[in-house]
């Protein structure tokens, strides 16, 4: 079939409808995707660390990358407090009770630390927490109720944690892909927090690094 010049334009309308399609098809959107950045600094992470030794002794910052390392046999982060040992930082000045919040951040967990958790969505009712994940011998959990990613020792995975409050709802997704969709928890007060954090069947020594953390909302 021969085409005039008069059909050029529809041709080249037909070809960039076609293309925009594919790209619908095969580019899959981001987490971040319509959310808003919120704009944080080293000024809001507080460190929490076990309270009988200095910061530098379970937790480090060097070129761009958090590292948090905790001893089974460590205190609690307060003299008071009845909980295990941990290392983490608790990020400040952005808590929130309602609304759509996003947590992203990279993390590498090295072989062997095991019964930790590394990230949670803090608050909830009557529990503490809303989301928790967790690793048990290279696999990461959200607690110990579903498999969120396996064979995570030793590579920088990102992570993205959605929690819609007035829904109750939360998305977890690991490189950009969902993994998982649980339901909320309660509460009205609720902030983020990443590092380690004892848990049961805990290794002697536990470790996460992070990197590229950013908060996000709707």
């Amino acid at each position: 079939m021969v085409y005039s010049s008069s059909h050029l334009p529809l041709l080249l309308f037909t070809l960039f409808q076609l293309i925009v399609i594919q790209n619908h098809l095969f580019c899959k959107a981001d987490p971040t995707d319509g959310f808003t950045p919120i704009s944080i600094s080293q000024s809001n992470f507080e460190i929490q660390k076990p309270y009988d030794v200095p910061v530098n002794q379970r937790y480090s910052f060097i070129d761009g990358v958090h590292k948090f390392w905790v001893y089974k046999t460590d205190k609690p982060h307060t003299t008071s407090s009845q909980t295990k040992p941990r290392s983490e930082i608790r990020i400040t000045g952005n808590d929130y009770s309602s609304g759509v919040r996003q947590f992203e951040g990279y993390f590498y967990v090295p072989s062997g630390s095991s019964g930790v958790s590394i990230m949670q969505v803090f608050g909830a009712s009557p529990s503490s927490t809303t989301l928790m994940l967790r690793v048990y011998d290279g696999t990461l959990y959200y607690y110990r109720e579903k498999v969120i990613e396996s064979n995570i020792y030793n590579r920088w995975i990102r992570l993205n944690v959605i929690h819609d409050v007035g829904a109750s709802k939360l998305k977890v997704y690991i490189n950009g892909a969902l993994k998982h969709e649980p339901s909320g928890r309660g509460g009205d007060h609720h902030y983020f927090k990443f590092g380690v954090y004892t848990q049961d069947n805990e290794s002697d020594r536990m470790e996460s690094r992070w990197r590229g953390i950013k908060l996000f909302k709707k």
